[in-house]
């Protein structure tokens, strides 16, 4: 970049064509909601056949396309303020080094080289020191060697011109860097020229994003920076003090970290793990079509002794040992991803509202981190957080009746909105730790809870801190622990003082092995707001399993009389039974849950603790 260029640049134009763009990625965004929130929902609950059926679908691949468009002028956007600010920079030095420079009678000449007069007092020969012409040095070294030069002459104006045109020539350098490195980058941020947004798409989307982050560097350590440890509390009132432009652009440049902070709003976190989570599906989606199709001749047989036997081939055999272990764990992510896509599209079924992905983490693949709730739980009266035990994780997350673990929130929030008409529910199923994938050893520790217990802490204390910043009140929330999941529950219960205790309302606990409390009132919300069900069969294995392995303390569990919580009836068949339905009619077990969470305590069953044990059952 040359010195008139920089001259008559004004970087505040930039900022104006990414104010533009923001603009654009926020119609977008706008258009997505509506698409997907209202459109396609009025659609599937009011038209049937596979007319309705393709048109919705054609409908949420055009939602996917305004996200698209959403991200990729999100990362416009920033790359022009990210310009604007360090060719702004740059135009700065030389403004001074140019109003310095005339301040002190020198010429700036088209090529950035002053010439200076001459001063100074009269030699030996009676002439006043000579002027001159001197360019600018960028090399440090050179730099040095001139200014030495320009302190030796006896016309000071050498060393204000000197260090003027070191100045000029830097700025100069600075800009021609700036332009340099941006303008393949803005070039690189645009679509292919089709309707179709695909895997590659996103995956370009995902390298824009690293690219921009990288290159923008300077300007992102320029803005206010998310607190570092920070609590929920630190994380919100940072965000509130972003502009709208300075929050766009962490949203951009490093969603990940954006979507990972308690204390958020929802529908930020949503946004920002959003981008996450399509730009991981497109890049997993990619490599696993890069392996090779195992070979078709899996098995063949083989005679060992008197009988055959039937064995891999060694064709299958090389093959599964160069791709086999990360195709099946690229698979079982996509699975669990395909599980969170199946949710956001059935937005509108039965009622369901919107969802909100509070965190998602593919990190370890199958044993991946969500979570994801149903409505926005900012805005709620009542809000019930249900955290799923052993053989939990992404690749399972929707699988088998009901939709999984996912689909116990769904019939949560299903139940839980029919006991509070006029009032709004939301459920999250919160999957932020590693779940024990075996009963014994993994479960039988409460090392996995250890791990998790903190981490379900500070993300109810964000919820709180969410809430009380969008509605100027906390909601009324109930924590579900089910199986081990209760174990996490009862750490994160007792993680930080009880001055915090206001986050959670309820504590209620499905099948609990134990929660690490003697008594009900260890969990600092008092023993009348504890509440714990068990069932039949191998529910009764797993509680006095966990009983006997020590997750209880004092061999204590939640459905002991002697723990001193409110012991809800169920008709739970087995350990996983309590979220039942028959289609029409919900489980005694699921009511009584959906009374906890909206405050409906006069109306809990109650286990009858006068009547004799059931015959072969474990009496406390």
């Amino acid at each position: 970049m040359d010195l008139a260029t920089l001259r008559a640049l004004k970087p505040t134009e930039y900022s104006e064509a990414a104010d533009g763009y923001r603009s654009t990625s926020d119609m977008a965004s706008a258009a997505k909601d509506r698409i997907e929130s209202q459109i396609a929902v009025a659609m599937r609950n009011s038209l049937k056949g596979e007319a309705a059926t393709a048109a919705v679908k054609q409908l949420m691949e055009l939602g996917k396309n305004f996200h698209y468009i959403q991200v990729e002028c999100g990362l416009v956007s920033t790359a022009l303020e990210a310009f604007s600010y360090e060719v702004g920079a740059a135009k700065s030095k030389l403004d001074a080094a140019l109003e310095g420079a005339q301040t002190a009678t020198l010429i700036v000449n088209a090529d950035g080289s002053i010439t200076y007069p001459s001063a100074g007092e009269k030699g030996q020969d009676g002439k006043v020191p000579d002027g001159g012409t001197v360019s600018g040095l960028t090399d440090d070294t050179a730099a040095a060697v001139g200014q030495q030069a320009a302190n030796f002459d006896t016309n000071p104006n050498h060393r204000l011109a000197q260090d003027y045109a070191d100045r000029i020539a830097g700025a100069l350098k600075e800009a021609t860097e700036a332009d340099e490195k941006w303008a393949p980058k803005l070039r690189a941020l645009k679509a292919d020229d089709d309707l179709t947004v695909s895997d590659k798409d996103w995956a370009d989307a995902s390298a824009d994003t690293s690219g921009v982050r990288e290159a923008g560097r300077k300007y992102l350590d320029s803005l206010p920076q998310p607190p570092q440890g920070g609590s929920p509390e630190d994380n919100a009132e940072w965000w509130k003090g972003l502009t709208a432009e300075e929050r766009a652009a962490w949203i951009s440049v490093d969603p990940k970290a954006v979507g990972e902070l308690n204390g958020l709003p929802s529908a930020v976190r949503d946004e920002a793990n959003r981008v996450v989570f399509d730009e991981t599906r497109a890049r997993l989606q990619i490599e696993l079509d890069s392996i090779p199709k195992p070979p078709a001749d899996e098995w063949t047989w083989i005679t060992a002794g008197s009988y055959p036997s039937k064995v891999h081939t060694d064709e299958w055999m090389d093959w599964y040992r160069q791709y086999g272990d990360r195709s099946g764990q690229l698979k079982q992510a996509l699975t669990g991803m395909g599980y969170i896509q199946d949710r956001f599209d059935r937005t509108g079924e039965g009622g369901l509202p919107e969802a909100y992905l509070l965190g998602f983490d593919p990190v370890g693949l199958g044993d991946g981190k969500v979570i994801i709730a149903n409505g926005n739980p900012d805005l709620a009266d009542h809000v019930a957080v249900y955290v799923p035990g052993t053989f939990s994780g992404l690749e399972k997350i929707g699988e088998g009746d009901s939709h999984g673990d996912l689909g116990r929130g769904e019939t949560l929030w299903a139940e839980s909105s029919k006991l509070a008409p006029g009032q709004n529910v939301s459920t999250v199923t919160w999957l932020d730790y590693d779940a024990p994938d075996s009963i014994v050893p993994q479960a039988s520790s409460g090392k996995y809870a250890e791990e998790g217990g903190p981490r379900l802490y500070d993300f109810l204390q964000g919820n709180r801190a969410a809430h009380e910043e969008a509605s100027g009140n906390a909601a009324h929330t109930t924590v579900l622990g089910h199986s081990y999941g209760s174990t996490v529950v009862g750490v994160s219960a007792q993680s930080g003082t009880w001055s915090d205790s206001e986050a959670v309302d309820d504590y209620m606990f499905a099948g609990s092995p134990g929660v690490q409390a003697d008594h009900a009132a260890d969990l600092g919300v008092g023993a009348d707001h504890v509440w714990a069900m068990g069932g039949p069969g191998d529910d009764e294995i797993v509680r006095q399993g966990g009983r006997l392995m020590g997750l209880g303390d004092n061999l204590t569990i939640p459905t002991d009389e002697s723990f001193g919580g409110n012991v809800m009836k169920s008709d739970s068949d087995g350990h996983s039974g309590f979220w039942d339905t028959d289609g029409q009619q919900a489980s005694l077990s699921l009511e009584n849950q959906a009374r906890v969470i909206t405050g409906r305590y006069g109306d809990v069953v109650l286990e009858d603790r006068t009547s004799p044990a059931p015959q072969g059952s474990y009496c406390p």
